[in-house]
């Protein structure tokens, strides 16, 4: 390696000095130097030392290191760090990703393809153990400081890189693991934070084998089977090219991205999951549900690593094989990242066998769903005891805003035909017309409401709805602004603490719509939401789903209040209710927020 030059760096508080020094005698010689938080008396902060870290690249190094005090350092580290910049140049290399997280799902997927690294996705990026390129860390900094009290460093990073297309990558296995001696930046409410991957004795080799464009990403986090989708297009795919830019992604749970691709979990458990003795049924389900998945996406994607450019032979040789015990070890965290949020590490140890066993036989259920012979989802055509009513048909108004893509997604997955439409028809048409232009600026107001024009009757159907939240909500409306200012640390400011909200969940919005298409209701005004509830228990549902931060303390003077809703709330829809948990409701929408929303709100 001659051409390119790497230093280094471990950023530290003065509180941790010493374990700043040990990781910097860990590495060789002159290869990393402590740099310190100028401000430790300040609000803790790890992006002001992180840019101090990207600043103090020595001259005439072409790549900065930046690494975290409680990281350690797999034996083979500098060698594989050395052979990945000189085969990556330009790219930004993060060395770690969560177990629990879409990252650290796409590091599985190249462990399953015998991948180096993967293409980083649409998340935070990974800056406990990170490299640049010089130019990319000079710029980095340069935005950082204009952002110094907003987002975390890794927020930050990912739309740095994304809004500039700098070419990111996570290694396979992670060349890091975290230690967790404390978090001075307020993380340690999330639980222990372990790699994906972690083999301390990996051989080093092949970096130039990659997976890319992965398109859905199943992990398990807080206790729930979960799965980012890639979409390109607005909708079903119809339609211009939406402003807010390439490469976005739909936040569902696993249950409903099967449930789209014709294939029925329901109430269903294995052998392996209902005997599960260690551990507790929420945990093993899944954990089995995430690997279902995964396997089911390896199959129907088919998933495949490019060899190494330097590999002997022609276009035609195979692809990697995958390493056993790198195998081995990411489907391992797959349950315990996925319970780590609630649970003691003593606790998570005893449960991380039995897990493993039920993680590897849902890839393998999985793999066998997605067996060619499976066929096709048909439609219902005719109501049964056991299926509801035909799904109707529907054309939407308005379908390329972020909330309107999950809401089309969701309906589509729900075995309705959905057609995009860019004006509304010039006669009155076959099939149902649902108007979701209202979404595109949705009001900070609970009197929301959207337009449902049925072929079986004459007049729209008005749909009020409550105080949206959850993917593809916004970070202005009511409940988006107090889970925007959670995920910056921000104090939570209530208008009135007396005030009481309507949550109303994309996911249940989702429902009630297929709903009333199958059943149309005998009231011209359905209402929409959750039961109502106050401010105060909202807020703090928020500081416990998102961030625990302080509430602000109310000005001098008269409270803001606003007008009382002096009508009665309509009755719902027949045969539906919300059923999505408030708490995992608001860890969606933020996940949301800080993943997608980020990019519409935040300026460069």
């Amino acid at each position: 390696m001659t051409r390119y030059r790497l230093s280094g760096a471990v950023m530290t508080h003065p509180k941790r000095r010493a374990a700043a020094e040990r990781l910097a005698r860990s590495a060789p010689p002159g290869a990393l130097h402590v740099v310190m938080d100028p401000d430790p008396a300040g609000k803790p902060s790890v992006l002001r030392t992180a840019l101090c870290a990207w600043e103090s690249i020595e001259d005439g190094a072409t790549h900065q290191l930046v690494v975290q005090d409680d990281m350690i350092l797999s034996d083979t580290f500098f060698e594989r760090a050395r052979a990945a910049i000189a085969e990556m140049p330009d790219a930004a290399l993060a060395l770690f990703a969560l177990w629990d997280s879409r990252n650290g799902a796409a590091v599985r997927f190249g462990a399953m393809t015998g991948a180096r690294w993967v293409g980083a996705v649409n998340e935070y990026f990974p800056c406990v153990a990170i490299i640049l390129p010089r130019e990319v860390a000079a710029g980095f900094a340069d935005f950082g400081r204009r952002h110094l009290d907003s987002w975390p460093d890794d927020i930050l990073m990912n739309h740095y890189l994304r809004a500039h297309g700098i070419p990111a990558y996570v290694s396979v296995p992670s060349l890091a693991e975290h230690e967790d001696h404390g978090s001075i930046s307020g993380n340690a409410f999330r639980g222990p934070r372990r790699s994906v991957c972690f083999l301390p004795q990996d051989v080093p080799g092949r970096e130039g084998a990659r997976l890319t464009g992965l398109r859905v990403l199943p992990f398990f986090k807080q206790g729930v089977a979960q799965c980012a989708v890639r979409v390109d297009e607005p909708g079903t795919g119809h339609g211009p090219r939406p402003a807010h830019g390439p490469g976005r992604w739909l936040h569902l749970d696993c249950e409903q991205y099967l449930e789209g691709t014709g294939v029925r979990i329901g109430r269903r458990q294995p052998a392996i999951v209902r005997m599960a003795e260690a551990t507790t049924p929420e945990a093993a389900r899944g954990a089995w549900l995430t690997a279902f998945t995964m396997g089911f996406v390896q199959q129907t994607d088919d998933l495949r690593c490019d060899p190494p450019a330097d590999d002997p032979g022609d276009d035609r040789r195979p692809a990697p094989a995958p390493d056993p015990a790198v195998l081995a070890e990411a489907l391992a965290t797959i349950g315990p990242g996925g319970i780590s949020y609630a649970q003691p590490e003593r606790r998570i140890a005893e449960q991380r066998d039995e897990l493993a066993r039920i993680t590897r036989a849902g890839l393998e259920a999985g793999r066998e769903a997605a067996a060619p012979t499976r066929p096709p989802r048909r439609s219902r055509t005719a109501p049964t005891d056991n299926h509801p009513p035909a799904p109707c048909p529907v054309a939407v108004l308005g379908a390329d805003a972020p909330l309107a893509e999950h809401l089309v997604r969701g309906l589509t997955d729900a075995g309705h035909q959905v057609t995009p439409l860019t004006r509304p028809p010039a006669t009155r048409p076959t099939h149902a017309l649902l108007d979701l232009t209202p979404l595109a600026h949705p009001s900070a107001s609970p009197t929301l409401a959207l337009s449902l024009q049925l072929p079986t009757t004459a007049t729209p159907f008005t749909l009020r709805l409550g105080d949206l939240y959850g993917p593809g909500c916004p970070h202005d409306s009511r409940i988006g602004r107090l889970v925007w200012d959670a995920l910056r640390s921000y104090p939570l400011t209530l208008d009135d603490p007396a005030e009481t909200l309507r949550p109303l969940h994309t996911r249940d919005l989702v429902a009630a719509l297929s709903t009333l298409l199958r059943t149309p209701p005998a009231e011209p005004v359905s209402g929409l939401a959750d039961a109502p509830v106050a401010a105060t228990d909202l807020a703090a549902a928020i500081r416990t789903a998102v961030r625990p931060v302080p509430l602000a303390p109310l000005p001098p003077g008269p409270v803001s209040r606003r007008p009382p809703q002096t009508d009665a709330w309509p009755p719902p829809p027949p045969g539906w209710k919300p059923v999505t948990d408030l708490h995992h409701g608001l860890h969606t929408h933020a996940q949301w927020l800080a993943y997608e929303g980020i990019h519409l709100a935040l300026d460069m």
